[in-house]
């Protein structure tokens, strides 16, 4: 028996398992101190009412057997399906219903969709980034290169000629500075990944935060995007969805064999969402679901104004939060990613994410999220304003 030795190359903790280990050693430490979370991008609305009644509905209907429902299909149904390429027709894209595939959530197809590509595959990575990229690409052994998101190009790297890449992962809103691209910045990108012959895999996982029309929310606004796109997409942020899991995944047919391998894998290795969930998610999409969700998604942006105006008090600076939940900010005082960790935790009990865990060029950055309640994210600020900074780091 051997191994896949292309473990032993990934960081021995995941960025988030080693901020819940320092959590809970403060905790353990000093149990009647509150502490105050804006760090992992979990959400803390409820499910609405239109989703919820969905989902009894559904389990009503699991109980009785002339509704009942066993295995489904493992693309998803058309009743959720359909519900999708509706809500892109919006938008002025046009799907086929065998171009939408719904999943447990956009990060496990992210993952999942790298069983297409051999491994001999050269990808390309922004730094920072969303770690999964880069650890998923390292288990199986792929070369990455990264391509630089700095202030100077405001974390919104474009492509460089020279660089050959066959795999080329984007977000936008981005996670983590919650930078967005415009649609010159991404015809850049389509237009590369063609000129490449790479295939382009968009995360729009934070789509629904964008609230300027003149941005573009899915990579198919974009000319030519479907002979070189794949898009991921999620309901975690969009509806409440992390603990419900559901998203879907869009593969051009314009890709032929890639669309045919990956209704392939899924029939082969995925036994699709529960239906359940699915009825929940076509909730989402309704008219009456638009509406709630687009309540909480305003919650979380009066939150993110709030954090953004603070800083902005304090002259600490940062970026994102107008078109995103996550504000990236530049540590105070020269302090490293994981100093400036230490600092909220221990003087304020605030918990943010050290900017170092997405990437070289994370480090000296921070990013906080706008998905905690309201009265604790107006307590998060307080507690910054009233500490110095330079008072407590020499």
């Amino acid at each position: 028996m051997n191994i896949n030795k292309n473990y032993d190359n990934l960081e021995q903790s995941y960025l988030f398992s080693t901020v819940a280990k320092k959590v809970n050693e403060f905790s353990l430490k000093f149990p009647d101190k509150k502490i105050i979370r804006l760090g992992i991008g979990d959400v803390t609305l409820p499910l609405c009412k239109s989703v919820v009644a969905a989902m009894h509905k559904a389990v009503d209907e699991m109980g009785v057997q002339a509704t009942f429902r066993g295995y489904g299909p493992e693309q998803g149904y058309d009743f959720l399906r359909e519900a999708v390429a509706k809500y892109y027709s919006k938008k002025n894209i046009n799907l086929d219903l065998d171009e939408i595939f719904i999943s447990d959530g956009a990060k496990s197809d992210l993952g999942n969709i790298l069983d297409l590509f051999d491994v001999n595959n050269t990808v390309l990575v922004p730094d920072p980034v969303y770690p999964v990229y880069v650890d998923t690409n390292v288990m199986a052994g792929r070369k990455i290169i990264f391509i630089n998101a700095n202030s100077e190009n405001k974390f919104l790297p474009l492509p460089d000629k020279d660089v050959k890449a066959d795999i080329i992962y984007l977000c936008s809103p981005n996670n983590p500075t919650g930078a967005v691209y415009n649609k010159s910045q991404l015809k850049e990108w389509v237009d590369y990944a063609k000129n490449q012959n790479a295939v382009l895999l968009f995360d729009s996982a934070y789509e629904c935060f964008i609230s300027d029309d003149s941005l573009p929310r899915s990579i198919y606004e974009i000319e030519g995007a479907k002979d070189c796109a794949i898009e991921f997409c999620s309901l975690s942020k969009t509806a409440g969805f992390t603990g419900t899991r559901c998203g879907y995944t869009i593969v051009p047919k314009n890709l032929d064999k890639l669309n045919k391998m990956w209704l392939r894998r899924q029939t082969t290795k995925f036994n699709g969402v529960p239906y359940i969930v699915q009825r929940a998610a076509e909730a989402v999409f309704s008219d009456e679901g638009q509406i709630e969700i687009k309540e909480n998604i305003n919650y979380y942006m009066e939150n993110a104004k709030i954090i953004s105006d603070t800083l902005d008090k304090l002259n600490i600076w940062h970026v994102g939060g107008k078109h995103s939940p996550y504000i990236w900010l530049k540590c105070p005082n020269d302090m490293s990613s994981w100093e400036f960790f230490d600092f909220l935790l221990n003087e304020i009990q605030v918990v943010g994410t050290p900017g170092c865990g997405f990437g070289n060029n994370g480090e000296g950055y921070f990013r906080l999220t706008s998905f905690g309640s309201k009265e604790n994210t107006l307590e998060a600020m307080n507690r910054l304003e009233k500490v110095n900074v330079k008072e407590h780091m020499v």
